[in-house]
This record gives C-alpha cells, structure tokens and sequence, in this order.
C-alpha cells in the first residue's frame, strides 16, 4: 500500500466564495482520508492506534 501526501495552505481565503472553496477542500480531504482509513484491514487500524469507530473523528479532524 503507498501512502498519498497532499499539501493544501491552511491560510483561509477571503469573501463569499473564498468560504465555498475552503468548505468544498475540507470536505474533500476528508472525504479522502475516511476512503483511505476504510481500506486498511482491522488488524492495520489497530496497529496506528485507531478503530472503526474512529475513521470519521479523524477524517473530519476533530
């Protein structure tokens, strides 16, 4: 399995459709990351300390 690094700048951007873009980037990325955790097995999950129970805490990064 690879791991897939992406690089977003954390700096929120201005007005209106600033706020869209960055609502639409973290949905995506954490669409991405819960797509990623559900692929590992159990046995992997709870080898970095996570569970199910757990994938959609960490997707949404709270």
């Amino acid at each position: 399995m690879s791991a897939i690094e992406t690089f977003r700048a954390s700096a929120s951007r201005p007005g209106f459709f600033g706020r869209i873009a960055d609502t639409l980037i973290h949905w995506a990325d954490a669409r991405e990351t819960r797509n990623q955790l559900n692929r590992l097995t159990d046995r992997e999950l709870t080898d970095i300390g996570l569970s199910r129970g757990d994938i959609e805490r960490v997707a949404r990064g709270v």
